[in-house]
């Protein structure tokens, strides 16, 4: 995502759609293989293209759709944002939706498809949750986390009181002196 201070670069969208209509048409080609593979009926080895080669054109048209109106959106608005992935879902799923034949499938579809590519590339595009610096080792990264969320001990014992594995300095001395006022019982101090 481009900050407020970086100049936008225009990317070259008929390209992009061209590309991504050859990827999913090709990824529709081999669903629609599965489709021709599973039928209980012979239908030959024509069946791909002719029987469920509508597959293969959604499949195609959802992609290059997608591409083209993501890079389009960026390239008129100047932003490379997650409202761009959010246009392209919405046409692209819209096309899903055509299959169905009704408004509502349509409408429903499209906003489906854009809130979950809006919300992936909002989210920063992965599914393995927050990226790692590769050059920091993992046990300096734990310990700079630990630094950065520990609190003073002073804090910690004005709050909570001493006891139960938290204890300030010189401790010992004043459970010492306690225990001598309360019980009178010398208390030998530990080497």
């Amino acid at each position: 995502m481009a900050s407020g201070d970086e100049q936008y670069h225009p990317k070259d969208a008929v390209k992009a759609a061209i590309n991504g209509t050859m990827i999913t048409g090709a990824a529709g080609g081999l669903v629609s293989a599965i489709q021709n593979t599973l039928t209980k009926r012979n239908v030959g080895s024509w069946g791909v293209f002719t029987r469920s080669g509508g597959t293969i054109a959604v499949f195609a048209a959802v992609g290059g759709t997608y591409e083209f109106t993501r890079l389009a959106s960026a390239n008129l608005r100047e932003r490379d944002d997650s409202l761009n992935q959010a246009i392209g879902g919405f046409l692209a799923g819209s096309i899903l939706g055509l299959r169905v034949g009704t408004t509502p499938a349509v409408l429903g579809m499209g906003a489906l498809a854009a809130v979950i590519l809006g919300a992936y590339d909002y989210t920063g595009g992965g599914l393995t949750g927050y990226k790692k610096n590769p050059e920091m080792d993992e046990f300096e990264r734990k310990e700079l986390l630990r630094k950065n969320r520990r609190r003073p001990i002073e804090e910690t014992i004005s709050e909570l009181g001493e006891g139960r594995g938290i204890y300030g300095p010189g401790y010992d001395e004043r459970r010492r002196e306690r225990i001598k006022e309360k019980y009178g019982i010398d208390v030998p101090a530990k080497p």
